[in-house]
């Protein structure tokens, strides 16, 4: 299966190329095709017009526009906000406002459907519009770890149709962050034959697929990882759920003094644990029969809505450690179903099996959103819970209210044959998945993004095709959203997250389309090396995952001599298909980086072997080895930004452990 992105790859580029040529020599007689040219050599290029106060997020995306036209054709467009007296002939209009019905009399513009988009063209003009929804009064709100953002809207459709047109019919491509992963299709006539283009992605949840760049993660929402997302239609979703924590993290600081019974009653009879909370202050369980714990949650949601109005999902999921310090008094486990999964739950000193606590969890988010909607009956606002730890399968009778949303942590993440290791039945996750989606239609994936093949450690856990069939099932499944958290580390593991940005916009693209079109806008006449080179790591990783086939004492002897021998020389071939010190070699040498990164990685991580089994000369010598790769590590993550996140692969993270020998 993973040359599904291969075998055809020469004849399509071909097709592709030809396509190109035919299309460029069309353009040059647009005019007596009456055809809308935005763009001619020579000629003044049609003006951009945003309507009126538009808020300061779309006014930046019909900038943006003129922007990348004039990158595009050498053209620049005026920006006009409002409507031009006298109209223009031509024009690209951002947004809606009255004049374009008149324009475009043929179009409804009464967009039904959340983050729905309309592309238009006639002879004359092209509308770029969509969905808009924000309060002028709420436009700046704080974000996480301090500051504000300005340009806060409730949906962006205007925005993300933007970004849309720029790639599909701009032809622009944001390969990966930063101004190396950016690619121009330079033509100087602009123009299209009249077309109407109309879209809603199902995912309304996205902003949280790369980790620490959503719109609200302070810092990270304006790195160049965030720009990225920003422009591949993730980071401006309408559907914000703040989905990563948990609900009740604070409330042992808060209350453990002046309210105990909040907490969930303990075997010893101690609440929440006592003066020692169990199983931690930040994990700790409440009781939530107690009418008393949902008047105080809904107190914590008024204040939140004084610090962000626009906020619409508030979290009631269960602390983390999920089956340790579970609620046992007799109201909370009336609301439990005897005919539950069978679950191990623990408690300090004691550990029994006993039913799934999907039932309660249900319960407990139905009694808070019909709260909600007691206290806010205009508004639509929702709950959120996790299903996680013991609440993993679907309940037996309890059904999720209309204002539920159920965030599914279920790590099937390119792991489909993935079980649920807390199952007493080892409950494939996959199953409960679709046993959630059968209950309720408002749930989103939520998978605990693991590090099984690497992929946290910075190393090329290529895994396209799974990407495609990963999303596909959820989407088939109905899902509204998905939140991965990944980590950026672009040089090995560039075409997959290029993919999964395009699949969490469009589930069903044509993904082999989309990756032959990624190596050649990638690299040009390297791509089928480039493309050779990727495919041979995604068969890596399906070794790695594959119980049946070879195995490995760890991921990192499967990139042993004769593998690194094969993918360099993959790369060589791609590095003599290029010009020197073109966009092509630069690019070539990015994804260099990152074999070379897996080469010093994985001989680090044989040195410390030897610092640990032997002594004298021979473990100092290791060791020094070690810390000359880690030098060299130091010195790519220098030099190529965006190749790699030192945050992630430091020596002293947890997640590099062993693997320095300071750390």
């Amino acid at each position: 299966m993973t040359k599904m992105y291969y075998s055809s790859f020469f004849s399509r580029v071909k097709l592709l190329i030809v396509l190109t040529a035919f299309f460029v020599g069309f353009a040059a007689h647009a005019e007596e095709l009456d055809r809308l040219v935005l763009v001619n050599e020579g000629d003044s290029p049609a003006p951009v017009v945003v309507f009126e106060n538009a808020p300061p997020k779309t006014l930046r995306a019909a900038e943006e526009l003129a922007y990348y036209i004039e990158k595009t054709s050498g053209a620049a467009p005026e920006v006009i906000e409002g409507r031009p007296d006298p109209l223009p002939n031509k024009a690209i209009w951002v947004g809606y406002q009255p004049v374009i019905e008149e324009l475009f009399p043929e179009l409804d513009f009464d967009f039904e459907h959340p983050e729905e988009i309309l592309i238009s063209a006639n002879e004359e003009h092209l509308v770029i519009a969509g969905r808009d929804v924000w309060n002028p009064d709420h436009l700046e709100i704080p974000i996480r770890w301090g500051g504000t953002i300005t340009g806060r809207q409730l949906e962006y459709g205007t925005i993300n149709a933007v970004y849309t047109f720029l790639q599909d019919y701009l032809g622009v491509r944001w390969l990966w962050p930063g101004e190396l992963g950016e690619d121009i299709l330079k033509q100087e006539t602009i123009a299209f034959a009249p077309f109407t283009y109309r879209y809603h992605p199902q995912f309304r949840f996205r902003n949280e697929i790369f980790y620490f760049a959503s719109l609200y993660r302070g810092r990270g929402s304006i790195t160049e990882t965030g720009k990225w997302n920003r422009l591949n239609r993730l980071q401006l979703d309408s559907l914000y759920m703040r989905a990563g924590g948990h609900g009740f993290n604070t409330w042992w600081e808060r209350f453990h003094e002046t309210n105990p019974e909040f907490f969930a009653l303990q075997p010893d009879g101690s609440r929440g644990g006592g003066d020692a909370p169990y199983p931690s202050a930040g994990s700790i369980k409440m009781c939530k029969s107690n009418p008393a714990v949902w008047e105080q949650w809904l107190k914590d949601v008024e204040e939140k809505l004084k610090e962000d109005p626009n906020r619409t999902v508030f979290n009631a999921a269960a602390g983390d450690a999920a089956a340790l310090g579970r609620c046992v008094c007799a109201d909370c486990r009336a609301w439990d179903n005897l005919d539950g999964k069978p679950r191990r739950l623990s408690w300090r000193g004691l550990s029994q099996e006993y039913v799934a606590m999907s039932d309660r969890e249900v319960t407990f988010a139905n009694q808070l959103g019909r709260l909600l909607k007691e206290r806010y009956p205009d508004e639509d606002y929702y709950v959120m819970i996790h299903s996680y730890g013991p609440s993993r399968p679907a309940p037996v009778e309890a059904v999720p209210d209309d204002n539920v949303i159920i965030s599914i942590v279920a790590n099937s993440f390119a792991r489909p044959e993935a079980t649920d290791r807390a199952s007493l039945e080892d409950a494939l996750l996959r199953d409960q998945i679709k046993a959630w989606a059968e209950v309720t239609p408002n749930w989103f994936w939520r998978p605990n993004v693991g590090d099984a093949f690497g992929r946290w450690r910075g190393l090329p856990d290529i895994d396209l095709r799974q990407a495609v069939d990963d999303y596909r099932f959820v989407a088939d499944l109905g899902a509204i959203g998905a939140f991965s958290a990944l980590p950026h580390h672009w040089a090995n593991l560039g075409p997959v997250y290029y993919l999964i940005a395009r699949l969490a916009w469009n589930p069903y693209i044509d993904e082999q389309s989309v990756m032959e079109d990624y190596y050649q806008r990638g690299f040009g006449p390297a791509a089928e090396n480039i493309a050779a080179y990727w495919a041979l790591m995604e068969k890596t990783r399906e070794r790695l995952g594959d119980e049946d086939g070879e195995q490995y004492p760890t991921i990192y002897d499967a990139y042993d001599q004769g593998l690194l021998d094969q993918a360099y020389g993959y790369l060589d071939r791609a590095a003599q298909a290029v010009e020197d010190d073109s966009i092509y070699e630069k690019r070539v040498e990015f994804v260099r980086a990152g074999l070379d990164y897996t080469r010093l990685i994985v001989d680090a991580h044989a040195q410390m072997k030897v610092v640990r089994e032997s002594e004298g000369e021979e473990k100092e010598a290791a060791a020094e080895r070690a810390r000359s790769n880690w030098e060299a590590i130091e010195q790519i993550n220098n030099d190529f930004p965006h190749a790699l996140t030192w945050h992630w692969i430091r020596p002293e993270g947890r997640r590099m452990s062993a693997l320095h020998p300071d750390h």
